[in-house]
């Protein structure tokens, strides 16, 4: 099954990319990879602000990750004009805006591993860093960059 017929039996439509709102890019291609700059968790087309452990549950920071994992794939699909030409997810780093006391980044982090998986199965299997920060921008809950490899 492709990526798309599989976002497709997910119910998941990929949204427009969001311009940088600093000096970067949304994404660079060097040889076959491709880095993907760091995307935050929205809610309602704004940042989903707030600390995980402190008002944010980590259900509710998985599911930002998940919707991150969502913004990911639009960039990626922007990037290469076609998902399919994703060889693998290589890996992800998660920052998870933290209370002192917050230990389950790797749980939040979960929402986006998962959802690349179900996409794109095997080739959707990554290294993955998550730790906890003090804030991230914007005050958002969670922020994600990526890693491909393709064809």
């Amino acid at each position: 099954m492709s990526a798309y017929e599989t976002l497709k039996a997910l119910n998941i439509s990929l949204p427009a990319v969001t311009a940088p709102v600093a000096a970067f890019v949304p994404f660079v291609q060097s040889g076959k990879l491709l880095f993907v700059s760091g995307n935050i968790a929205k809610k309602d087309g704004k940042p989903w602000v707030g600390q995980l452990g402190d008002g944010i549950s980590t259900q509710q920071g998985k599911e930002a990750a998940r919707s991150i994992a969502i913004d990911l794939l639009a960039t990626l699909d922007a990037a290469t004009g076609d998902l399919d030409r994703i060889k693998r997810i290589v890996k992800l780093l998660v920052l998870v805006n933290s209370s002192l006391g917050f230990t389950e980044q790797h749980l939040v982090a979960n929402g986006a591993s998962e959802l690349l998986g179900e996409v794109f199965g095997e080739r959707g299997k990554h290294a993955r860093a998550a730790f906890g920060v003090a804030q991230i921008p914007f005050g958002a809950c969670v922020e994600i960059d990526l890693i491909a490899e393709l064809e």
